[in-house]
């Protein structure tokens, strides 16, 4: 499978993300473009991905080159929230310079579509929009809720050392219900808290 031939050949630029189609890719791949790609948080080891329950990684192709790439896991703080271990995060979403415009929103209707068939005991999926650099377009454009925004923490203890932060903005917490989603009128309670295939995800 090409990534832009191996970073040796620039994609073609695309008019539209109809044009692609969505597919899982391995754990690595979707790490290594995100350090390619991802301008804020470039940084995410795979073996951080693999450890979780659940974890999935997708990419959008054309012509068996990668314009997009998102890393899916269950929460970093899945013991912080209700339920926790019904959530799914998505932890990484970066697009190439060459991707279509609205390939973002289109990618996340396509994985939650996806989702849905692969995980059925997966009730709610979340993310954390940077507020130094987002406004969370993409979220809204796909339906999803703002529920709450938190300052930066650092995880650092006397016991534990943990990297330095690639950003320390305050996060706003968003939120797709995937069991009630066609329920008219449900907002989310702010404070509620492997394989590869090359099938296309219809």
């Amino acid at each position: 499978m090409k990534i832009a031939r191996l970073f040796e050949e620039k994609a073609e630029p695309l008019a539209s993300p109809k044009l692609l189609t969505c597919s899982e890719i391995n754990v690595i791949r979707a790490c290594n473009l995100n350090r390619r790609w991802h301008s804020r948080l470039p940084e995410i080891h795979w073996s951080n991905v693999v450890r979780s329950k659940h974890y999935i990684c997708y990419g959008a192709f054309y012509n068996n080159v990668v314009y997009a790439v998102a890393i899916w896991s269950s929460p970093v703080a899945a013991n912080r929230f209700k339920n926790g271990d019904t959530l799914l995060e998505l932890r990484r979403m970066a697009i190439s310079p060459e991707a279509p415009k609205y390939t973002a929103t289109w990618m996340l209707s396509r994985m939650i579509k996806d989702i849905k068939k692969r995980f059925p005991k997966i009730t709610r999926l979340i993310s954390y929009q940077d507020t130094e650099v987002h406004k969370g377009t993409i979220y809204a454009a796909a339906n999803w809720t703002k529920c709450s925004e938190t300052k930066y923490i650092d995880w650092t203890t006397r016991k534990r050392k943990r990297s330095e932060a690639q950003s320390k903005a305050n996060k706003v917490r968003w939120e797709y219900c995937i069991d009630c989603a066609s329920k008219k009128g449900y907002v989310p309670k702010p404070g509620t808290i492997r394989r590869e295939s090359k099938k296309p995800i219809s």
